[in-house]
């Protein structure tokens, strides 16, 4: 798979940081005694019908869709996600993958929430929700294989704007082909290598959720700790500062 300049320098200056190798190794090994006390099998996609709060948001996705139109009537305004989390630019290094954050890692993004009041709640509502966020895929983007970070946590997309057919549109997780449709959820474990295409002629958008991946005690206790130590990790707190100073640009533009 052809890599980016760009992506080529993120690689090498990672692996001259000792403890960003160290804290992968890690973090590997705790996966595999986390998944021993997971409440969901450890498969690429997930059964919807596992997570009760799921109806709720399915039913309240026109509400949703109904704020995000908003939000795309002002293209400007929603950054890159490579602008907001550097560490992206190892899979996107153009303007086609943008996103408009309400939560990250547990820090709210009080701005945007304002301007999604419905949405906010919403998402507030769900138990576990770490990460919240409209992902906005141009026309012919591709989003290569990747590995996510962590297992520790679930992926969750609900089909707000889904062009074309499931052979245009779609997303593979593990091997595994899904697709989304409009005012339905599906559920994966991203750390199985997956991908993302936008073969059409225009814009898919979902929400992107992440949620704590539930587990009984005492892997729901350890999890918990790894999450409260990710969350201070440099990489997240640079996300927070880059979200907090592209809205200050905003607001001075």
């Amino acid at each position: 798979m052809p890599v980016s300049e760009s992506a080529i320098t993120v690689k090498k200056k990672r692996k001259h940081r000792p403890s960003v190798a160290v804290g992968l190794w890690l973090i590997k090994r705790i996966e595999r005694a986390l998944i021993r006390y997971s409440g969901v099998p450890d498969t690429p996609f997930s059964d919807p019908a596992k997570f009760a709060w799921i109806p709720g948001l399915e039913s309240r996705w026109r509400e949703v869709r109904a704020e995000l139109e908003e939000v795309l009537k002002h293209p400007e305004a929603i950054p890159n996600f490579q602008d907001i989390s550097k560490d992206q630019v190892n899979i996107t290094t153009d303007d086609r993958w943008k996103t408009f954050f309400l939560h990250g890692y547990g820090y709210r993004m009080d701005k945007n929430c304002a301007l999604c009041p419905q949405t906010a709640r919403l998402v507030e509502s769900i138990p576990g929700m770490f990460t919240a966020f409209f992902s906005v895929l141009s026309p012919g983007k591709r989003i290569p294989l990747h590995r996510g970070p962590y297992k520790g946590l679930l992926r969750c997309h609900l089909g707000l704007v889904v062009p074309g057919t499931p052979d245009t549109c779609w997303i593979e997780v593990g091997g595994e082909r899904g697709h989304w449709q409009e005012g339905k959820c599906i559920v994966f474990d991203d750390t199985y290598r997956h991908q993302v295409h936008n073969d059409t002629a225009y814009t898919r958008v979902v929400l992107f959720l992440d949620i704590i991946r539930p587990m009984r005690f005492p892997g729901s206790w350890l999890n918990r700790i790894v999450l409260a130590i990710m969350r201070q990790s440099p990489f997240i707190r640079d996300a927070v500062k880059n979200q907090i100073a592209w809205e200050k640009r905003l607001g001075e533009a």
